[in-house]
């Protein structure tokens, strides 16, 4: 969330950020009224209590005169106490709930747009791959080499799952071990975290109010399951004060994740693309709060994932998401997509986010500043590491050969046990 302080000391300022990022219904003069009055309230009936404790502390020296219009005064005193503690919890509720739908503020340098088709294509990587034979899609390709079970377990587990076999499986398991392994020689901490979260992390992390469609609710436990480590990441330092000497604070989330896509209808959602249920190896930043420092790692974050593709052998491009289109938490945000020459179109791969403060409000997550002894909220970054069996559709798709197999990029090969192909043709 924003600090309202400076909601109300810039609210053409705020306005303007809400009509770029498609939250113009959110009424910022109500909220501005809204925290007026809380302030009032609470300075009122704090005056209230401590006039009631000192008529109630002055039963005991009064004379049995005086007492019987102590105690109506008392409790006349304690009546309208009670009132304005009534309409305050009701305008604090109002306000919580506009607050809580506030996104974060645009970068000045993100472009202005509606929605996807105004994104900026910023770099292309690589050539499109081009065949001399007919390329199969990634579904013929497992096919053909007996690297799936589509078919079958869309009778176990329903629609948008997936079941990979043989040298597919490990080579899912392969990607997210290079991965691991890149991230922890550039100093990230690996942790393996839960797929299962209380309500409280998801308002923390920003899914909701804002995407509670996209989530798996189980309510006899009153527990979600997670889309991404970030959602636990996010909350795993909540309400705590680090030493800046602590930061930056980087983890490497691994974790099997989950989301309804409810939103998916009309998409491609064949073979591997959609599913319900996936593998995540999550990259996320915690850092002072200077956008400079936060900006900063944006850029490496970034650079590591745009290596990944470069480790994977594969053709993408770097998207700058608009204004429209990076959702409520984003300050700014990177998108990578990887070519997929069946569909003759470039397919996200990463998300690469700079979040601000805006999470760390959320999450009550603060530091000490050296220089000044201040406490500030720390800044929040995460983008992916890499997310299966999403890449294995440019991978398989990019690296066939004629006859059906699939070459291994060279930094992958240490990972599938030296070999240079897969598939039932492999030699």
């Amino acid at each position: 969330m924003l600090d309202i302080k400076y909601i109300a000391e810039n609210k053409e300022l705020i306005e303007d950020g809400l009509r770029k990022k498609g939250y113009a219904d959110i009424n910022v003069s109500e909220l501005i009224s809204l925290h007026l009055s809380i302030n009032k309230l609470k300075t009122s009936s704090q005056a209230l209590a401590e006039e009631k404790n000192k008529l109630s502390n002055s039963i005991k020296s009064a004379t049995p005169d005086e007492r019987p219009a102590i105690i109506a005064k008392s409790r006349e005193l304690g009546e309208e106490l009670k009132k304005q503690q009534d309409e305050l919890a009701a305008e604090q509720a109002k306000f919580d709930n506009i607050m809580l739908r506030m996104p974060n503020m645009p970068s000045p340098e993100s472009p202005v747009g509606k929605d996807d088709s105004e994104n900026v294509v910023r770099r292309k990587v690589g050539e499109p791959t081009k065949f001399d034979f007919e390329p199969k899609d990634h579904v013929e390709l497992m096919e053909l080499n007996d690297w799936s079970e589509m078919e079958r377990i869309a009778k176990v587990s329903g629609s948008r799952t997936y079941a990979i076999k043989n040298d597919l499986a490990k080579l899912e398991l392969a990607v997210h071990m290079l991965v691991l392994d890149k991230l922890a020689a550039n100093g990230f901490t690996i942790i393996n975290v839960p797929s299962i979260s209380k309500e409280k992390p998801l308002y923390g992390q920003g899914y909701l109010p804002f995407s509670r469609d996209e989530i798996y609710y189980m309510p006899e436990d009153d527990i979600y399951l997670s889309g991404t480590a970030e959602l636990i990441l996010n909350s795993l330092r909540a309400d705590e004060i680090l030493s800046e000497n602590e930061l930056p604070i980087l983890y490497a989330g691994f974790s099997p994740c989950f989301r309804r896509e409810a939103g998916a209808a009309g998409k491609d959602t064949r073979g591997l693309t959609r599913v319900h249920q996936f593998m995540k190896t999550e990259q996320f930043v915690i850092c002072k709060n200077d956008i400079a420092e936060s900006e900063k790692w944006h850029q490496k974050l970034l650079a590591i994932s745009e290596e990944v593709l470069q480790d994977l052998e594969l053709p993408y491009q770097v998207l700058e998401v608009c204004t429209g289109d990076m959702g409520a938490p984003k300050y700014r945000q990177y998108d990578l997509e990887a070519w997929v020459p069946t569909q003759h179109c470039y397919r996200e791969t990463h998300s690469c986010s700079n979040i601000t403060e805006w999470q760390a409000r959320r999450t009550n997550l603060r530091y000490r500043d050296n220089a000044d002894g201040k406490v500030r909220y720390v800044h929040t970054l995460n983008n992916t590491g890499v997310a299966t069996p999403r890449i294995l559709v440019p991978f398989l798709e990019n690296h066939q050969q004629a006859d059906g197999t699939v070459r291994i990029p060279e930094k992958l090969r240490p990972y599938m046990g030296g070999k240079e192909f897969i598939g039932k043709n492999a030699k």
